[in-house]
């Protein structure tokens, strides 16, 4: 299949339609991606821990596909509750192997989709390889568990150059160092410590702290006054979610994580929606925008602005809308929306 891409001049990317509406946002994107004669061709892989298509045999697959590649879109890996003698899932493991550290999620607000707050435009980074998602839990005595939360000198100062960085060069004036170290006087106290260090080495970027549930509370108040937020994990598990909401929820914002090498496409907030599944009325967007984000990251600017011009033009004008938006639009109405407004740029 690679030999053939190659051949073709096409990229090779990884994909994880995932579960819940996973497989359908995936059909989405490659419905688009058709439509607008993307060259990507996609080496897919299911893995999933909820329909018994999860092995360490097909983790290592994916892990080998994306040795190639280099690059994946990934649908949410459903991570059930139950105990079952494995305490990282699937989606961890994964992310521990790639080592996809940095976690980023632009959110912003759509033109044409009116919520309390217009004209947002903020970045959530956040550590994902360590903190509270370490599966270090243990029962210490008969109702008692001890559960560690880890935070390494190497890791905070690694992802608060990464927020510095990425900064720098979408030319974003301001990071915010997001934490707990009036109570996790050690743990949050090491990540700001790092935070703080880093900050020195960019002058030119203003840089303030906050407690994360002061945090929580302007973002729903005033999230104009943020920039770029980092954090360690958990938090920023919780913030992604909480400013998604400011925008139109988990449908509309899309999300990456990289590491040294590799970058993987994902929906901003993480959300199976298997109440949804088989319904045909999920929102595609975050999926799209993810989609062209990777684009970009292939260099295929042409076709990243394309398509995002596309779905962007479907909800500025407002006839086709999913329910998540107030709409009793489907899926594929949604994408048959957004294939016609690509053609108007092939006549042109």
């Amino acid at each position: 299949q690679s030999e053939n891409a190659k051949s073709e001049g096409a990229f090779q990317v990884t994909m994880l339609p995932g579960d819940g509406v996973g497989p359908e946002l995936m059909h989405a994107v490659k419905e688009v991606f058709k439509a607008a004669s993307v060259p990507v061709v996609f080496d897919e892989h299911h893995l999933s821990e909820v329909q018994n298509m999860a092995s360490e045999e097909k983790l290592d697959q994916v892990v080998d596909s994306m040795k190639e590649s280099k690059v994946a879109l990934i649908g949410k890996i459903h991570t059930p509750m139950e105990y079952k003698g494995e305490l990282a899932s699937y989606d961890m493991r994964l992310r521990r192997k790639l080592d996809l550290f940095a976690n980023v999620v632009h959110v912003k607000s759509l033109p044409g989709y009116k919520t309390r707050h217009n004209n947002l435009d903020l970045v959530i980074i956040r550590e994902q390889t360590e903190g509270e998602y370490s599966s270090l839990e243990h029962e210490s005595a008969k109702g008692v568990i001890e559960c560690l939360k880890i935070i390494t000198r190497a890791k905070s100062q690694r992802i608060a150059k990464f927020a510095f960085d990425y900064a720098t060069k979408k030319g974003r004036s301001k990071v915010t160092a997001v934490h707990k170290a009036n109570i996790m006087k050690l743990g949050d106290g090491l990540f700001l410590h790092c935070c703080e260090e880093v900050a020195e080495l960019y002058p030119k970027i203003k840089f303030d702290t906050m407690i994360i549930d002061n945090c929580c509370m302007q973002l729903v108040q005033n999230p104009y006054q943020f920039d770029v937020l980092v954090m360690p994990n958990l938090y920023g598990n919780i913030i992604d979610n909480l400013a998604a909401g400011l925008v139109g929820g988990a449908g509309v914002v899309p999300g990456e994580s990289y590491s040294a090498e590799y970058a993987v496409f994902e929906m901003g907030a993480r959300h199976p929606f298997a109440q949804a599944v088989g319904r045909n009325i999920a929102n595609p967007t975050a999926m799209l925008l993810s989609a062209t984000n990777m684009l970009r990251h292939l260099n295929l600017e042409f076709h990243s602005n394309l398509i995002a011009d596309a779905v962007k033009k479907v909800i500025k004008v407002g006839k086709v809308r999913t329910r998540d938006l107030g709409g009793y639009s489907t899926t594929s109405d949604f994408v048959k929306s957004v294939i016609d407004s690509l053609h108007p740029h092939y006549g042109a």
